[in-house]
């Protein structure tokens, strides 16, 4: 399985947006849009290692 990053954020916007840079920023790839968290009312979203990206010497995907 790949590496999976997950954005947490108290809006939609502030999500999306981050999530957004950090992909650019490191070749990720967005696996989860920004949604509601169950019971904490804050917002997820999440992304994976590019397939062909390196991460601590092996591949991501």
């Amino acid at each position: 399985m790949a590496t999976v990053i997950t954005v947490q954020a108290d809006s939609r916007e502030e999500c999306a947006a981050t999530l957004a840079r950090l992909c650019e920023a490191h070749g990720w790839v967005p696996r989860l849009p920004p949604m509601r968290s169950a019971g904490t009312d804050r917002w997820i979203a999440r992304a994976t290692a590019a397939p062909d990206l390196v991460v601590e010497g092996r591949a991501a995907g």
